[in-house]
């Protein structure tokens, strides 16, 4: 069975930050998800600031949680500061709950 990058965004709305208690995908910290050979997938993403101290956790939960879908083989994350994350890279949701 072949993966999509719809159904990992999906998965990945599990993985929440827990400083601001809202998932990764709608504060925008996912900027790309890419499936490779049906089974390689490659999560591109950011944290709030560079000194997040649940970037770890982030990392690790995020590995898990797409390692947990049915046809993933082996999953890289990719973290990158380009573009740096802002508050206006949130889900309209977010940015309502987060009172932006």
């Amino acid at each position: 069975m072949s993966i999509t990058e719809e159904q990992v965004f999906d998965a990945l709305r599990v993985v929440e930050d827990p400083e601001l208690g809202m998932d990764v995908v709608d504060l925008g910290l996912v900027y790309d998800v890419r499936v490779e050979d049906e089974n390689k997938v490659t999560v591109t993403y950011s944290l709030t600031s560079m000194g997040c101290p649940a970037g770890a956790m982030i990392q690790e939960q995020m590995r898990d949680v797409v390692s947990s879908l049915e046809g993933v083989g082996e999953v890289v994350t990719d973290l990158t500061w380009t573009p740096p994350w802002s508050p206006e890279m949130m889900s309209d949701d977010a940015k309502f709950v987060l009172g932006f």
